[in-house]
């Protein structure tokens, strides 16, 4: 189990200097709350992390260029051994493309991060008749997990979660109940969209997910619209959700909606075959 306070100092760094946060949410749910299942390799300025099959990397800025990102490296590849294996870049950055190069591994996936301000007006909401939206309570878990094991089945990360998982993510301080907005259609769970309150400027769209017997009647586009309202609502003056580069009808959405994506924004997914 690494050093959290440790790791917590060169994850600050790093993120002050790349403008991304270099460890994601779930990477710091396993360290927090199953460090068991994470094997570290902590050096005073860099860490590797490895969990299941994927690893993680990071280096203090004032470290970098003096080889100890790929020693830390090469050493949980070593202990890995032979077998597919991924490896996140918060961040497009060179240094990690040159890194991934020379251990075999390939760029397979590209997540962008898209983004609002608030300034920009919303467009108004309009509720389609008979669709309820509401906040979360207790009570709407199983409906939730049902919803999203569907609406996500091909996703590697989100379509997995389970009670275990939600409650994990309801147990972080940011989470607020009233955040998590639900569109029943009579007693049925029809489509959500789960935001997120960074701090007092930042919000996210974190999920949006719509039941696949109620997909193509425009419940996504709703939902999402409903978030960032309520998101607005709460003063942030600015709003980001994260896509996969290659789902065009997404990303059109959002674009209608007033997001933009800068090419910095964009997290690369590494695979070693």
């Amino acid at each position: 189990m690494p050093d959290l306070d440790l790791l917590a100092s060169i994850t600050a760094e790093a993120e002050t200097a790349d403008g991304a946060a270099p460890l994601d949410e779930a990477t710091w749910r396993a360290l927090r709350h199953r460090p068991e299942s994470v094997r570290s390799w902590l050096d005073d300025d860099g860490c590797a992390l490895l969990i299941g099959a994927e690893v993680d990397l990071v280096v203090r800025p004032g470290a970098r260029g003096r080889g100890l990102g790929g020693r830390l490296l090469g050493e949980a590849l070593a202990a890995y051994g032979a077998g597919e294996l991924g490896a996140w870049s918060h961040g497009d950055h060179p240094a990690a493309a040159r890194l991934a190069d020379r251990h075999g591994f390939a760029r397979v996936r590209s997540l962008w991060v898209m983004r609002r301000s608030t300034a920009v007006p919303l467009p108004e909401l309009v509720v389609p008749e008979g669709l309820t939206i509401r906040g979360y309570t207790p009570a709407d878990a199983d409906e939730l997990i049902r919803v999203n094991a569907a609406a996500f089945a091909h996703h590697p990360e989100q379509g997995a979660m389970d009670a275990a998982d939600l409650a994990e993510r309801m147990a972080e301080p940011w989470f607020d109940p009233a955040g998590l907005l639900l569109g029943f259609d009579g007693d049925r769970l029809a489509a959500f969209h789960w935001t997120k309150q960074h701090d007092a400027g930042l919000g996210e769209v974190y999920v949006v997910g719509v039941d696949p017997a109620t997909q193509g009647c425009g419940l996504g586009k709703v939902l999402t619209l409903a978030g960032l309202h309520h998101l607005a609502d709460r003063g942030v003056g600015e709003i980001l959700l994260y896509v996969e580069s290659d789902n065009a009808p997404a990303v059109a959405v959002y674009a209608g909606l007033g997001f933009t994506h800068a090419a910095a924004d964009t997290h690369v997914m590494y695979r070693r075959a």
